[in-house]
């Protein structure tokens, strides 16, 4: 039975209410006055607090998706701006991802990490090699870093991952150092996210590859990663661990993507529900390529246009949440989906172990790639190409470091309230940027961004204040934030 206050996968993601969602979705997808009704409901609105929006359930998000009339995806997608506008202005978070290991124990059929491929280099970085990557990647301007490990109780364990963790935020060199770590590892004990929590991490990231049980079992014959349950109620030991922002995510391409979304969409609303705060984040990563993984043996990819629908659905559904989208995707398909809610892109990406250290900005190894990196521009290239298009790029990372976490932070930001926190500070990171690590032509185009931007807080003071935090990073100081 479905209820999503229940801690049990199969009755907060209920397989029958999934179905019946999809139904009703597709006896509905040409129901215009359903549909304008459900996009009016969704819509920013003013109110005392702030600026609010009231989302939308699995079943109402679920319609929209599968409408098939042009007018009304239109209209989608132009309330997905608005809501992204309204809740994270035109800031674009930068981060990459740092790979620690590729030995793992598991048997997924869709990556190359998987116990039987022979071929792939195994690989595991020392903390001197850590410490290697780690300047490689602050030389770059990284402020942010989700860290990587394939799951290994021998060679991957938490008392490793911690390590690692503690060797990150020791590293200072030069002006850089990394302000968050985030964590995308294997479900574990809520024990061992005390330990994550106790070690400063910021967002525990989990992708649910695929919420239909079968399929999942199926696609993880083999190895921990086979207990359905015990991945799918991850996100609540971690709440139980002290964890309150978690990262939610399916990979698209495995299953029929209007089941994913719909289970996804239930996922968020368990954690509501439970928790009284929903996800932090949302990615959206489609199956790629990667050494003995061939995409094109799933049947269920999805082109372009509907990964692109999806996003927005996504967007104005869960309208607080933020929205990642990695390397995996082509410039010209990170471009059409920046405007429909995104909000996390990352930046100069190496999915190798050990991909960062002795190589330049155009080189990168491919022995042990976890999948094909489709954007593989340098950071500096991703964030000229964002402030050329009008966004922000932002290495802000102080909401975590002031406490503004899980209910504090999800309180400012259904409001809008974020905003004035977050538009200064991105601003003050971008300056650390374009002083510490950009070139001329990046640097001139960040100015002249960072003088039009500034004027548009509308708080005199914070207005002020933020110039002269911005004067002082120019004479060499870092680190401000609101």
């Amino acid at each position: 039975m479905y209820n999503p206050k229940s801690l049990k996968a199969e009755e907060f993601i209920n397989d029958e209410e999934v179905k019946a969602t999809l139904k009703y979705a597709e006896e509905n997808k040409h129901n215009r006055e359903l549909i304008e009704s459900i996009l009016e409901k969704a819509k920013p609105r003013k109110t005392e607090r702030g600026t609010e929006c009231a989302g939308l359930s699995h079943r109402e998000a679920s319609v929209l998706l599968a409408c098939d009339i042009p007018e009304m995806t239109e209209k989608m997608y132009a309330l997905a701006k608005q809501i992204k506008e309204a809740f994270y202005g035109n800031r674009i978070v930068m981060f990459a991802p740092l790979y620690l290991s590729n030995y793992c124990v598991n048997q997924c059929v869709y990556c190359p990490y998987h116990y039987q491929n022979k071929t792939i280099p195994r690989k595991k970085l020392t903390q001197e090699e850590v410490k290697n990557e780690v300047i490689a990647l602050q030389d770059m301007g990284h402020k942010r870093l989700a860290i990587e490990s394939g799951e290994d109780p021998v060679n991957n364990p938490i008392e490793y991952i911690l390590e690692c963790i503690k060797t990150i935020y020791s590293i200072k060199h030069k002006n850089g150092a990394i302000r968050r770590v985030n964590v995308n590892i294997a479900a574990t004990t809520v024990e061992n996210y005390k330990k994550l929590h106790d070690a400063g991490i910021g967002t525990y990231i989990l992708f649910q590859e695929t919420y239909h049980k079968q399929s999942y079992e199926k696609l993880h014959p083999a190895g921990p990663k086979h207990n359905y349950a015990y991945h799918t109620e991850a996100m609540d030991r971690a709440m139980e661990g002290g964890i309150d922002d978690v990262g939610l995510g399916v990979l698209f391409g495995l299953e029929m993507y209007k089941y994913e979304f719909a289970a996804l969409l239930m996922h968020a609303e368990h954690l509501e529900a439970v928790h009284g705060v929903g996800p932090h984040t949302i990615s959206v990563p489609r199956l790629k390529r990667a050494d003995d993984i061939d995409p094109d043996e799933f049947d269920n990819g999805i082109d372009d246009d509907t990964f692109a629908k999806i996003i927005a659905c996504i967007r104005i559904a869960v309208p607080y949440t933020g929205m990642i989208i990695s390397t995996r995707e082509s410039e010209q398909c990170r471009n059409k989906v920046l405007d429909l809610g995104i909000s996390q892109i990352s930046g100069g990406s190496r999915t190798s172990v050990g991909g960062y250290a002795g190589y330049s900005a155009q080189e990168r190894p491919h022995d042990t790639e976890q999948f094909d990196v489709s954007d593989q521009r340098s950071l500096d290239e991703v964030v000229k190409w964002l402030m050329d298009l009008g966004y922000i790029p932002s290495f802000c990372t102080a909401c975590y470091r002031e406490g503004r976490t899980g209910d504090r932070f999800m309180s400012l930001c259904k409001t809008g309230q974020i905003l004035n926190c977050c538009h200064p500070n991105a601003l003050m990171t971008l300056k650390e940027f374009l002083e510490d690590y950009a070139s001329p032509e990046t640097k001139k185009t960040g100015e002249e961004l960072i003088t039009r931007e500034l004027e548009k807080i509308p708080n005199p003071k914070a207005r002020k204040i933020a110039k002269e935090y911005i004067q002082n990073i120019h004479l060499g100081k870092r680190d401000f934030r609101f």
